[in-house]
């Protein structure tokens, strides 16, 4: 019998069909040569299996797009009874980061349910909260998940803003490795990001259920000035996530004529200001038109 990984990865697998576009391929050339920067994405049509792809099976910080890996084992804990949505953790002084988020505004000794907590951490990308459920559950159980789903690039490495040295307490295993630490709280590829977010409109990761519960959170995401900036026709569920010089995103965009699996990294960017305007958005929202485009023709 196959292991369930790969049972759960053969549609994803079967039905591989690259997409050749020279003008999309010159263009994101052009484009990383003009920012001096990388551009690493995968796209697919789930229903029609036409995929287009760019430097999408090496490893890139996930910043915090690694937010929805932790989101479905947070799922699978709870389908498994390891843990109980309406269970609260405590805000204290110790688990309190800056970054984005609300939770710095709320006083030591709040005590908030799981629920909420996974809200944060995803719609408005809330640091203390992503902290919070990562003393809960661990960046290791975060990494046995994805095992579990065959994502084995896909990894938590550590809290946000834990620092160094690496705290046993709040790094994984695999972020004790050297050659880690330069990806900071998490790293994957675009393929293996836009396979998760397959998998889930799917309905693959725990149950049908709790996939649809996933969506409908982050379909509740406030920042959509990458893949969902002129996108606003479809619904975009979406995880966001940036860093000193990187922007990154990870989507699942419904169109009439099929549902587009997308994750897209702009890396090594001079030009870098946290706003709206910082350039590797505004590239990553011109791609993200241009593949829907593409792929949305792949359909009948």
């Amino acid at each position: 019998m196959k292991p369930l990984a790969a049972l759960l990865l053969v549609p994803f697998a079967a039905a591989q069909q690259p997409l050749a576009d020279a003008a999309l391929s010159a263009e994101i050339r052009q484009a990383s040569a003009r920012l001096g920067a990388g551009v690493f994405l995968f796209a697919k049509n789930i229903d029609t299996g036409a995929w287009f792809g760019s430097r999408e099976d090496e490893k890139v910080s996930t910043a915090s797009t690694i937010k929805l890996p932790i989101l479905a084992t947070l799922f699978d804990k709870a389908a498994k009874g390891q843990l109980r949505w309406d269970e609260t953790l405590e805000l204290t002084a110790v688990s309190r980061v800056g970054g984005s988020g609300v939770l710095t505004e709320f006083s030591d000794g709040m005590r908030f349910p799981i629920r909420d907590l996974a809200n944060l951490m995803i719609v408005v990308s809330d640091n203390t909260a992503t902290n919070l459920i990562l003393d809960r559950v661990s960046a290791e159980s975060v990494n046995s998940y994805m095992d579990s789903l065959g994502l084995i690039q896909t990894r938590s490495l550590r809290k946000v803003l834990s620092g160094d040295p690496p705290k046993p307490s709040g790094w994984s295993k695999a972020g004790l490795f050297e050659a880690n630490q330069r990806f900071g709280i998490g790293v994957s590829t675009p393929r293996e990001m836009a396979s998760l977010m397959e998998l889930i409109a799917n309905g693959k990761v725990v149950s049908p259920a709790a996939s649809q519960q996933m969506i409908a959170i982050l379909d509740r995401q406030h920042y959509k000035d990458g893949i969902g900036r002129r996108l606003g026709e479809f619904k975009v569920a979406s995880k966001s996530g940036s860093l000193s010089g990187l922007r990154s995103d990870v989507a699942l965009i419904t169109t009439p004529k099929g549902r587009i699996a997308m994750a897209i990294t702009v890396e090594g960017l001079k030009n870098s200001p946290f706003n709206a305007d910082n350039p590797g958005l505004l590239l990553i929202a011109d791609l993200a038109r241009k593949l829907t485009n593409a792929l949305v023709k792949t359909a009948p």
